[in-house]
């Protein structure tokens, strides 16, 4: 049989023979060209771990951060959604704890403003940190406190925490953080932003000075360079999202539909959304897609050229000359074939199928709103594209936002919708009469078909994360994209209410008698699923409650001001930037702009007098205080309802009631010895129930127990009698009421050593006699 060893059971100084020919496996894989992880110097389960999650390159933030943080420095890094920081202070992490110590208590501290955050840390450290047997616990808010308590007896590496709750932990259990070495602040703009600044700085106060402290955020607001002046020592600032993947000018619209309704969207953008002197170019997979494209534009009377790989190398120069030089305004190709066009004033780019790769997509739309011209981008999306669709604003690090079905379209920019059903319907009908009066469209449709079946097996698969959330997002329900609709009857369109109504009831059950053998058959497999179903409904239900819930929260977020070069140039000695393009075109224009915007002070006439703002703060009787003091309030008439008038009031979800919002900020507050008000509600007394309803201290003196036995002399019959006999009287003292547990483990105790003691008995008469 093949020896298998397991993880954590091997000599830790000696390293087997099955590690060492993994290592020069790994080795093997890795160019020499490719400044991969193992060029920094991480020791083998760390380095096993982020191999087996699937990484091989690091990402641009990654490899600025994770050398600094290995040396021990502190950081702060200005990195977007999805850019790859989790990892870039998750594998510093492993490297300074290295092992598992058990006694210590927690050694890292992680603080995320979200619960779902949290737990995507916590899922990553247990993916990453596989194979270095450090343990980790997550302390989030409206989970149960209890179990929390027995997490952080149980004496956890790493602690994963919201940081209202953590603090409540703090305060409650009194809790001494003396251990805790590397700090992580994930989001830290969002931390503030959400009014977590209070618990952070006490949080702060109990941390030990020696630590080392990560900071990571996508802006960086005036209160963050404050923070990372007081608490971090010598930071460095790096950088890295200064540059914007998209271009300035782009406008992107992305637009839904079923796989058979993409050629009437596409007809619809063309003839009725799109000008018509723009210059279009539309991206298909295949060179069949294209050809069949090309066919259905001809028979609309658009005048179209197209470009594909396996095209004669003349007609290709033909038709390229052609959409150049503005005899057709719209271009169909292949991605091979774009790749050596080069469009000067194109308008407008249309992804007729989405691209499975982000970084193709970036290629794709970049073609228009060049060189500071405007530009959109227009994406016709199916169900099975919806997770590069998610994977695309991971990559771009933006929100993905869906059109609601009904409510307010404001504010939604780059959002997913549908176009009017009305709209796809006419162009639908019209297709269908054309398939239907040309042999020609009919074949060229099968063979797109076939050839769309051979690429979807060729296609990369989108990550697994993505469609997993794609299945919880509902973007099938997304509605009509505001700059389509018409403002009057689409959004109450007839055609998509229909093709959304579900019934109650199936076919079997509508339009029969209830005595049929359909009817019960289907009765009976209802009455048989009926749990799930409402489990079902009951999940859908949670999930728009807590979709409302997380509006709410980020209804009461608070806008921090902005920072200065001023502000970070006192915070910080050093900071990384990326290196400017010497022939970056955008930076050529904003030259030319800030040349342009230049005035003559000589005859400039200002909008205020240069000492405004001085005068402002040294008048007396303003407009603005005078009509203060004047208030008047004439619906009370006595000074106590008056004051209970002017109070805020608030809508209190758990009391489902207005409350009165106390204007003193110190009310129902406690001052902690760092200075700091926190909520008076943190510190009650339910440590101590918990630890009287779990025994926690009589576990104690049982393990005290243990250890004391643990120093007792076994030799027997020799003068250490007497100094084991006077430790176990001790022992007894200490707890004369003992639980039925404890007899009955002190019984078998007892019976072992006499019958131990027995048999030594009985060898010693023996060797007595022998010499006698």
């Amino acid at each position: 049989m093949k020896e298998v060893d397991l993880v954590g059971f091997t000599d830790p100084n000696a390293i087997s023979d099955n590690e060492d020919t993994e290592i020069a496996n790994i080795k093997k894989k890795i160019s020499k060209k490719s400044g991969g992880f193992q060029s920094m110097a991480l020791t083998f389960p760390v380095l096993k771990g982020i191999l087996k999650r699937g990484y091989k390159i690091p990402t641009p933030i990654q490899r600025k951060t994770i050398p600094l943080a290995l040396e021990g420095r502190d950081i702060v890094a200005m990195a977007r959604t999805g850019s790859g920081k989790t990892a870039c202070f998750l594998i510093p992490l492993f490297e300074k704890l290295k092992t598992r110590l058990a006694k210590t208590g927690a050694r890292a501290l992680i603080l995320s403003p979200t619960r779902e955050l949290a737990l995507q840390t916590l899922k990553f450290i247990k993916e990453l940190g596989k194979f270095t047997g450090l343990k980790a616990a997550v302390i989030l808010g409206g989970d149960s406190i209890d179990d929390q308590f027995s997490a952080i007896h149980g004496n956890p590496d790493i602690i994963v925490a919201t940081p209202g709750r953590f603090l409540h932990i703090c305060v409650e259990m009194d809790l001494q953080l003396k251990n805790v070495e590397y700090v992580v602040f994930d989001e830290a703009d969002r931390l503030f932003e959400m009014g977590f600044g209070e618990q952070i700085h006490e949080i702060v106060n109990r941390l030990p000075e020696s630590r080392q402290t990560l900071l990571f955020s996508a802006t960086l607001p005036k209160v963050l360079v404050d923070f990372a002046k007081a608490g971090l020592s010598d930071p460095v600032l790096l950088r890295l999202d200064v540059e914007s993947k998209l271009p300035e000018g782009l406008e992107l619209s992305f637009i839904t539909c079923r796989p058979e309704e993409k050629l009437a969207v596409l007809l619809c953008l063309l003839k009725r959304v799109i000008k018509e002197d723009s210059q279009i170019i539309i991206f298909a997979e295949t060179m069949h897609h294209v050809e069949y494209i090309h066919q259905i534009l001809d028979k609309a009377k658009i005048i179209n050229t197209f470009i594909y790989s396996n095209l004669d190398p003349s007609a290709r120069k033909i038709n390229t000359a052609k959409f150049q030089t503005g005899k057709a305004k719209v271009l169909i190709v292949t991605d091979v074939a774009a790749r050596g066009i080069d469009i000067p004033h194109l308008d407008c780019v249309i992804n007729f199928n989405f691209p499975a790769k982000s970084k193709l997509f970036v290629h794709r739309v970049g073609r228009c709103a060049r060189a500071g011209r405007a530009g959109t981008a227009y994406n016709i999306v199916s169900v099975d594209e919806y997770p590069y669709l998610l994977d695309l604003h991971l990559f771009l690090g933006r929100p993905l936002l869906i059109v609601p079905a009904t409510g307010s379209t404001e504010n939604m920019e780059s959002a997913v919708g549908k176009m009017p059903q009305t709209m796809i319907e006419e162009e639908l009908a019209e297709l269908i009469n054309w398939h239907n009066n040309s042999t020609d469209l009919t074949n060229m449709q099968k063979v797109c078909n076939n050839a769309y079946q051979q690429y979807v097996r060729s296609r990369p698969g989108a990550s697994t994360e993505s469609v997993k959330r794609v299945k919880e997002l509902r973007i099938n329900a997304a509605g009509v994209l505001p700059q389509y609709s018409d403002g009057s009857s689409t959004a109450m369109d007839l055609i998509s209410r229909m093709k959304n109504y579900r019934p109650q009831g199936t076919i079997f059950e509508i339009g029969t008698k209830t005595s049929s053998i359909d009817y019960q058959v289907m009765k009976t497999k209802r009455a048989f699923h009926k749990e799930n179903i409402l489990n079902f409904h009951k999940k859908i239900e949670k999930r728009e409650a807590d979709k409302i819930d997380t509006e709410s929260e980020l209804s009461q977020k608070v806008d921090l001001p902005s920072s200065n070069t001023e502000d970070i140039n006192s915070a910080f000695n050093t900071v990384v930037v990326p290196k400017k393009r010497s022939g970056d075109n955008l930076y050529k224009i904003s030259k030319k702009r800030k040349r342009q915007t230049k005035r003559d002070e000589e005859f400039y006439i200002p909008y205020s007098a240069p000492d405004k703002h001085t005068e402002d703060g040294l008048a007396v009787n303003t407009f603005s205080t005078e009509a203060d003091k004047a208030q008047m309030d004439l619906t009370v008439d006595n000074e106590q309802s008056r004051h209970l008038q002017t109070q805020l009031k608030k809508w209190d979800r758990k009391k489902k009631k207005m409350i009165t919002i106390d204007k003193n900020p110190k009310a129902g507050k406690i001052r902690t010895e760092s200075g700091v008000w926190i909520p008076a509600s943190y510190k009650t007394n339910r440590y101590n129930m918990w630890k009287e309803k779990s025994k926690i201290e009589e576990a104690n003196e049982d393990e005290e127990e243990s250890a004391e036995m643990k120093k007792l002399r076994t030799t027997p019959h020799t003068h250490w009698a007497r100094h084991n006999q006077k430790l176990k009287n001790k022992m007894r003292a200490k707890d004369e009421l003992k639980r039925p547990e404890q007899i009955l483990k002190a019984r078998k105790l007892l019976e072992r050593k006499r019958r131990k003691n027995g048999r030594k008995g009985r060898k010693g008469s023996k060797h007595g006699k022998n010499k006698h």
